[in-house]
């Protein structure tokens, strides 16, 4: 069985890369680009400073993916 290592972590959101990809920021100042995860035609894009959890590896920091947009 493959298990793959993630933490989850919230984060806010700072900048708009492009329409999958953002400049994401965590409470401890550590900035990276998180992506969405699979977005559908009728689901809302979270906006700038919107409040995200974000999934990452642990042994990379520099990206990450947005699972759950907390406020709107």
């Amino acid at each position: 069985m493959d298990k793959k290592e993630t933490i989850l972590l919230d984060a806010r959101l700072i900048s708009v890369i492009d329409n999958n990809a953002f400049g994401a920021e965590l409470r401890n100042g550590h900035r990276f680009v998180a992506f969405l995860k699979g977005v559908d035609a009728g689901e809302p894009v979270p906006e700038i400073d919107a409040l995200v959890t974000v999934e990452m590896s642990p042994y990379d920091m520099s990206k990450g993916r947005l699972v759950i947009n907390q406020e709107q």
